[in-house]
């Protein structure tokens, strides 16, 4: 990597480091679609890769805490599973208050995510955001006024927007 390259990541809040090399490229692009449905899936992908268990465990443990891949976990198909209700709900919270607000709501057990997003008043106020699955829009509707509850006089307006289908399913890919 060049120096300019160098610099505009560090811009960015990246290190050198935290850029993948071939072998991390390597497993992005034998997971990204998914982990091997067995008990021992890093082995399985070490074993494609040519390397340990242990390195691919450690590898992407690393890109993990670098922020190059956010997370590792089931994308389940709500609807498949009877949660025929999802919807998005959108609070209108205190900027000051998001991150405390916004773990509080994504600790809840039926909430699969949750995140800050930007404000466009005055058609959109809402800035934290909140996906909630239910087996029919009553069941979301109280789950959306349990955290308006737990939100207190911090939940200065919200709303609850549904799914009418699903558009995707997957994060970005890297190409091969």
């Amino acid at each position: 990597m060049n120096a300019h390259a160098a610099e505009i990541l560090a811009h960015a809040g990246f290190e050198a480091a935290t850029i993948l090399d071939a072998v991390d490229r390597r497993i992005v692009l034998a997971t990204q679609a998914g982990l091997p449905r067995v008990s021992r899936p890093y082995h399985v992908i070490a074993g494609q890769l040519g390397v340990s268990a242990d390195e691919v465990m450690a590898r992407l443990r690393r890109m993990l805490e670098a922020g190059i891949i956010r997370r590792i976990g089931a994308v389940p198909n709500h609807y498949a599973l009877g949660y025929q209700a999802n919807g998005m709900s959108v609070w209108d919270v205190p900027e000051e208050r998001i991150r405390e607000l916004g773990q509080k709501i994504g600790a809840l057990d039926f909430v699969s995510h949750s995140y800050h997003r930007p404000r466009h008043p005055p058609e959109w106020p809402y800035n934290l955001f909140a996906m909630v699955h239910g087996r029919d829009r009553a069941e979301v509707e109280a789950k959306a006024a349990q955290i308006a509850a737990l939100l207190g006089d911090a939940d200065r307006g919200h709303a609850v927007l549904y799914s009418t289908r699903i558009l995707k399913k997957t994060g970005l890919r890297l190409g091969g």
